[in-house]
């Protein structure tokens, strides 16, 4: 009923918040395993996030052979990446961290 009230979208948070306060007490695992039996399910703000592409490129060699030690500043720099969910859609974050101490060099920020 609840679900159905309001236009098949409410999840399992959202039924059981509506639930209790038309008085109805009743377990959030409840109302989760009953939605799941029934087969309801909340709508899902956003859209997926591709996070990699699948390419059959041969990948880089390995310049360090996996030792990542270095014996004075700025002999090893490596470098990651990472995205970050915000309100606006996602950003990808890149750092340059200097292996021998440990900082980060530099960073970039770009939504694509």
């Amino acid at each position: 009923r609840v679900y159905d009230g309001n236009h098949q979208v409410y999840g399992v948070r959202k039924v059981w918040r509506q639930l209790l306060r038309e008085g109805i007490r009743v377990a959030r695992c409840t109302v989760a395993r009953l939605m799941a039996v029934m087969g309801l399910a909340g709508v899902l703000r956003g859209k997926k996030v591709r996070t990699t592409v699948s390419r059959k490129a041969v990948a880089a060699g390995d310049r360090v052979n996996r030792q990542f030690v270095a014996e004075r500043p700025d002999q090893l720099w490596v470098a990651d990446f990472t995205y970050v969910s915000t309100w606006q859609g996602v950003v990808y974050v890149a750092f340059i961290i200097d292996v021998f101490a440990g900082y980060i060099v530099g960073w970039r920020v770009s939504s694509s």
